[in-house]
């Protein structure tokens, strides 16, 4: 544990690292300044363009090399090391969950920000924006180069697109040998441990007809209500947590006829990849079963029920080692801090990168905040807290980075 402590107490026992919260502090306001900018431009899902091209010009402004925007969306520039190390990459997700016309002005009452996303993960990508300055003002050098990311596609159906591109087609996919994934407010969850997930959109399909005149004919509702039914009746482990939901439904004509097509989502997931696999499993042969059993119970006359299953969705399930340098460093920094580090299981960018092997982690992005993923989402940038948490997440990146003498 002392040689993991060491880099970290060296870190903080430099007059650089003196530098870096004097910056932080000093320059808090225009941080919180671009929490409000990058608030204010709608990021829906899949329409993320507009803030990731203004996050791109900020990157530009701070003066990261080979500023570019990927085929995906994902928006990125290098802060180049000395050299002797690998790089890493530093990323917050420019997307939220809120549908376009989302009203998405800022309040501020006091320290409190409130707005959608503005917590989840609007914040993160200033504060990211905040460690640039820090280390230019500090004149920090890093073993590693920095890859400083701006990504699309965290939230739902997106299917981390941005970091999965990120590391399969992307330029740096072979370089990055760490990642930080900046996301919420709370520095004291490192997720160290990523949960798997499938999602299915699945179609249920029959001939139709009038609700009296046609009875006795097959109805693809009843086949997707035993299929719910029996999905709920689904036993499955504490330990690896493993959860299903059968979560939106739609479809049908009228209240007077039987329908032809209905549809629902359903939500699988797992800590383990072992787990996930066989409750998609038992999920597909469920659909299989209640299509069969409305087939068997009405008459076929007219045609017969159906189902379509369409995988809309697809996160994979990993873990970074907690005796990995990332995760000791990243602990011992966060808790040199004065944070009590709780290590967790999350679905966040980190899957991607884990499940591929390579060191990952999900941080903070310091103070507090709450309501994420609700119109009245709120943030408090009270300074004190703020930038002893952005000081913790910095720290641990440049643990991990290795600061050059």
């Amino acid at each position: 544990m002392a040689a993991t402590q060491e880099p970290v107490t060296g870190i903080m026992a430099s007059p650089a690292y003196a530098k870096l919260q004097e910056t932080l502090e000093r320059e808090h306001e225009r941080t919180v300044g671009d929490i409000i900018t990058l608030t204010q431009i709608p990021s829906p899902p899949f329409g993320e363009e507009v803030r990731a091209k203004a996050y791109l010009e900020m990157l530009r402004a701070h003066g990261l090399a080979d500023v570019e925007m990927d085929a995906m969306g994902n928006v990125m520039g290098v802060r180049r090391g000395v050299g002797n190390g690998p790089m890493i990459a530093v990323a917050a997700h420019l997307d939220t969950v809120f549908p376009a016309g989302t009203d998405v002005t800022v309040r501020r009452e006091g320290t409190k920000l409130f707005a959608p996303g503005v917590g989840d993960d609007t914040r993160s990508l200033a504060v990211l924006l905040a460690f640039m300055r820090a280390l230019d003002a500090a004149k920090v050098r890093t073993n590693a180069d920095i890859l400083f990311v701006g990504d699309v596609g965290e939230e739902g159906l997106g299917d981390l697109r941005g970091v999965r591109h990120l590391f399969t087609e992307g330029k740096y996919r072979d370089r990055i040998k760490s990642f930080f994934t900046v996301d919420s407010p709370d520095v004291e969850v490192i997720a160290v441990g990523s949960i798997g997930s499938k999602r299915y959109h699945v179609t249920f399909r029959g001939p139709g007809g009038h609700s009296f005149g046609a009875f006795g004919i097959v109805n693809p509702l009843y086949a997707m209500g035993q299929a719910m039914l029996e999905l709920s009746r689904t036993q499955v482990p504490a330990k690896p947590k493993t959860t299903f939901s059968a979560s939106v439904v739609g479809g049908g004509t009228s209240i007077n006829s039987i329908p032809n097509e209905v549809w629902m989502d359903v939500d699988l997931r797992s800590q383990s990849v072992q787990e996930l696999a066989r409750l998609e499993a038992r999920f597909q042969v469920i659909v299989e079963q209640a299509v069969a059993a409305e087939n068997h119970a009405r008459s076929t006359q007219n045609g017969v029920v159906k189902a379509e299953l369409k995988l809309v969705g697809d996160r994979p399930a990993g873990a970074t080692p907690m005796d990995s340098d990332l995760v000791r460093l990243a602990t011992a920094s966060i808790t040199a801090h004065g944070f009590a580090p709780r290590h967790e299981f999350s679905s966040t960018d980190a899957n991607i990168p884990m499940s591929l092997g390579i060191p990952a982690i999900k941080i903070g992005s310091g103070g507090t905040g709450g309501r994420g993923h609700s119109l009245d989402e709120w943030i408090d940038v009270e300074k004190g807290a703020s930038v002893r948490g952005m000081l913790a997440g910095l720290t641990a990146i440049l643990a991990v980075a290795g600061v050059a003498p």
